[in-house]
C-alpha cells in the first residue's frame, strides 16, 4: 500500500514538473522565445527583397531585430524561372535567412506565419506564438491573384516561391514523360503543350525559356515525340506585352517570342481552365498546363482597419513608410503603397522598389532613435529590362532604349550582381556559361514524393 502511495506521489510531482515545463514554453512563445533587453525591438515580417535590404541598413548597436518568415530562406524570384525550366537549380537562387544576417549583434530568427496584427497593444500573432514590438514593418510581398476564378486557382501553377518552381518544373517533365506513354494522340497533345497566362515580365521569360527548351532539349530528351506538336502559348489581357515597358520593348519581345515559335495571343481573356483545356474568349487550348502569372495581389495580415487599405488591398503609408494612423507599424514592398504626388497609384511591385524602400527604411529607423532630420521617401526609377532567350532582350532606362545581345548581357550582368551570396554569383555564372556553350540544361531531374 505504502509502495503504492509513493507511485502515486511520484506520478503527481512528475505530472506537476510537466506543468510547469509547459508553462514556461508558453510563457517563453509569448515572444517566441526572444529575450527582451534594453534595445528597441524591431519585428520584420517577411524575408524579401525588401525585408533583407532593411536589416542590412540598420544599426546593429540600437535596435534589436527579430525576422520572421515561413520559410528558412530568402529566394530570388526573377530567377525563378530558369529553375522551372531546368536552368538552375534551387540552391543556386535560395539562401538561408540565418546565414545572410549572422553577422548582426542582436538578431533573431523565427519561422512562421503571421497570423493577426493587435496593433493597440504593439502585438504580433503568428502560428507558433505571439511576439510584442516598438516597431513592426510589413514586408509580407504578394500573392497570386486568381481574380476570383475557382478552377484556374485549383488546376493552374503558380511561380511566386521555389517550391513552386520546382513544381512546375517536375510538372513539365513528367507531362513530356507521360506523352511518351499514351496512345491517344489528343491527350499527347495536351501533355506536351504548355500556356501561360500573363505577359509581363515573368510570363515573356518564361515563354522564351521554355521556347529554347523544347528548340534544344526535347530533340535530344525525346526523340520520340514530334516536337512540332509541343506549342507554347502566351496569353495576354492587354493588347501589348510588357505593360509596364516603353512600345519598343513590346514589340521587340513580341517579336523576338514569334520567331522563337511562341504563339502569343494580346487581347485576350482566360475564362475556365479545368485541368484539360485552357477556355478563353478566342477559343479553346488544349493542354493539361497552365502556368498562372497573370495577377498578384498584395499578402497582407488581418487586424489593420479597413481605413488604412486602398483598392486592391495595398497598405496606405505616408511618405516616411507610416501605416496611416500608427506610428510604430511600417510597410514595404509590393504589400505598401506609398502616397506621393508622382506615384498617386502607389510604386509599381518591382523587386528593384521593395530594395530601394527597404534601405530607406533602415536609413529613417537610424536617424529617428538618434533624433536626427526625417527625410520623406522618393523613388528614382533605374530603369526596367527582360529577357526573352539567348542573346535576346529589352532595356528600358530613363533616357536609353535598347534591345538584343548588349541587352542580354546588361540584364545577366544586373542579376548576378543582385544575387545574395559570393557561392550563389559563382554557381549561377558557371551554370550560365556552360548553359550558353552547349545549349543545354543540366538540371532536367523530376523530384517529387
Amino acid at each position: 500500500m505504502s509502495e503504492l502511495l509513493l507511485e502515486d506521489r511520484v506520478t503527481t510531482h512528475s505530472y506537476k514538473i510537466d506543468q510547469d515545463f509547459s508553462n514556461t514554453i508558453k510563457k517563453q512563445n509569448i515572444d517566441l522565445g526572444v529575450p527582451r533587453n534594453q534595445r528597441k525591438r524591431i519585428v520584420i515580417v517577411g524575408g524579401g527583397f525588401a525585408g533583407l535590404h532593411l536589416i542590412k541598413k540598420l544599426s546593429s548597436d540600437n535596435y534589436q531585430v527579430v525576422l520572421i518568415d515561413k520559410h528558412n530562406h530568402h529566394n530570388f524570384q526573377p530567377l525563378l524561372y530558369q529553375v522551372a525550366t531546368s536552368g538552375l537549380e534551387a540552391d543556386s537562387i535560395a539562401y538561408p535567412l540565418r546565414k545572410v544576417l549572422a553577422d548582426h549583434k542582436d538578431y533573431h530568427f523565427r519561422m512562421g506565419q503571421a497570423k493577426e496584427i493587435k496593433p493597440h497593444e504593439n502585438v504580433l500573432i503568428t502560428d507558433q506564438g505571439s511576439i510584442s514590438y516598438d516597431y513592426l514593418v510589413i514586408a509580407t510581398g504578394a500573392k497570386t491573384n486568381y481574380f476570383g476564378m475557382e478552377n484556374v486557382a485549383k488546376y493552374a501553377l503558380p511561380m511566386k516561391s521555389v517550391a513552386e518552381a520546382m513544381n512546375l518544373r517536375n510538372t513539365i517533365l513528367q507531362n513530356y514523360e507521360q506523352a511518351l506513354l499514351t496512345n491517344d494522340l489528343k491527350e499527347r497533345e495536351e501533355l506536351m503543350n504548355v500556356v501561360i497566362a500573363g505577359g509581363g515580365p515573368t510570363g515573356v521569360e518564361l515563354a522564351g525559356a521554355l521556347a529554347e527548351f523544347k528548340r534544344y532539349i526535347m530533340p535530344k530528351d525525346y526523340p520520340d515525340l514530334n516536337i512540332e506538336r509541343s506549342k507554347v502559348y502566351l496569353i495576354e489581357l492587354l493588347p501589348e506585352l510588357l505593360p509596364p515597358m516603353s512600345d519598343q520593348a513590346s514589340k521587340k519581345s513580341k517579336e523576338y517570342l514569334e520567331k522563337m515559335g511562341v504563339i502569343v495571343q494580346t487581347e485576350t481573356k482566360i475564362e475556365d481552365f479545368n485541368g484539360k483545356v485552357v477556355k478563353t474568349d478566342k477559343g479553346d487550348i488544349p493542354s493539361q498546363l497552365l502556368v498562372w502569372t497573370g495577377g498578384v495581389s498584395p499578402a497582407g495580415i488581418p487586424g489593420l482597419p479597413d481605413a488604412v487599405l486602398a483598392k486592391g488591398g495595398r497598405i496606405k503609408c505616408n511618405e516616411y513608410g507610416q501605416v496611416e494612423g500608427f506610428d510604430s507599424i511600417y510597410a514595404l514592398g509590393d504589400v505598401a503603397k506609398f502616397e506621393s504626388i508622382d506615384y498617386p497609384k502607389g510604386h509599381p511591385q518591382l523587386a528593384a522598389v521593395a530594395v530601394d524602400q527597404g534601405k530607406f527604411l533602415g536609413g529613417h529607423l537610424n536617424r529617428l532613435l538618434k533624433g536626427e532630420k526625417l527625410k520623406p521617401y522618393s523613388y528614382f526609377d533605374k530603369g526596367s529590362m527582360a529577357t526573352v532567350g539567348r542573346n535576346k532582350a529589352v532595356v528600358d532606362l530613363p533616357k536609353w532604349k535598347f534591345q538584343g545581345a548588349f541587352a542580354w548581357f546588361v540584364w545577366l550582368g544586373v542579376h548576378l550582381f543582385s544575387l545574395i551570396g559570393f557561392r550563389n554569383k559563382a554557381v549561377t555564372f558557371t551554370n550560365w556559361v556552360s548553359n550558353y556553350f552547349s545549349r543545354d540544361r543540366h538540371s532536367r531531374v523530376i523530384i517529387k514524393d
